[in-house]
This record gives structure tokens, sequence and C-alpha cells, in this order.
């Protein structure tokens, strides 16, 4: 039997059924989840930046708690950002908002583009969940 689990919130199956990927994979107490971004239900990019951003983070949120884990769990995060000068600031005040500073190693990386137009942020952490 494999310890490798496949993860995929209620909330993601649309956007899992038309992309054909893992939101997550656990194995063992660790958890790989792939790079999130803001996105409506409906799967629309929001074009608002401090709204997308906030949206990403939720999107993190629901992975995490889908495979037993919290932001407190995450040990290794990267951020990818479409012009990442022009939006840091925000995306930095967001992050300091919504996740605990200081707990895992971070890593923002400035990109020309991501999978859909408009986006501006993805974000892809590692967590290991406490037993």
């Amino acid at each position: 039997m494999s310890d490798r689990e496949i993860i995929i919130p209620e909330v993601m199956k649309p956007i899992v059924e038309r992309a054909g990927y893992a939101p997550a994979v656990r194995v063992g107490d660790t958890l790989y989840c792939a790079g999130q971004v803001g996105r409506t239900a409906d799967l629309q990019v929001i074009a608002d930046p401090e709204q997308q951003f906030i949206s990403a983070w939720e999107s993190l949120r629901q992975v995490l708690a889908a495979g037993g884990c919290t932001f407190e769990d995450v040990v290794d995060m990267t951020t990818y950002h479409v012009d990442l000068a022009q939006h840091m600031a925000l995306f930095r005040e967001v992050k300091n908002r919504l996740f605990p500073r200081g707990l895992c190693a971070w890593t923002c990386i400035g990109v020309s583009a991501l999978a859909n137009p408009g986006l501006l942020v993805e974000i892809k952490c590692i967590a290991v969940r406490r037993t």
C-alpha cells in the first residue's frame, strides 16, 4: 500500500477536473501543495490585486486544511509574482495579515507570466503535520 494520498478540497473539484492536477499530495506527515492563485468560485481571475492575494491565501488555507494542516505547519513556501516590484508591498501587507510571520522558509520569485492572464501571484508550499 502506498503512503501517497491525493488531497482535493471539495471546492476545488471543478479546477481539478478542468486542469487535471492534484492541489496537494500527502506523503506520510508531509503535504506538498501545488501553487494556489486568486480566483472566484467559477474560476475567474480576480482583477483587484488585494482581493486576488486574499483569495490565493484562502485557497492555500483550504488545501492545507484538507490535508490536515494549517498555516502554522508550513515549513517552506515559494511565491511567484508577475510585476513583483509593483505589487510586492501590497502582497507583503496581505501576507502579514493572513499568514504567520517568521515560521517558514520563503522564496519570492518574479516571473513574466502565470497560467492565466491577469494572475499576479501563485503560492506553493510544503507543510509537515504536527503529530
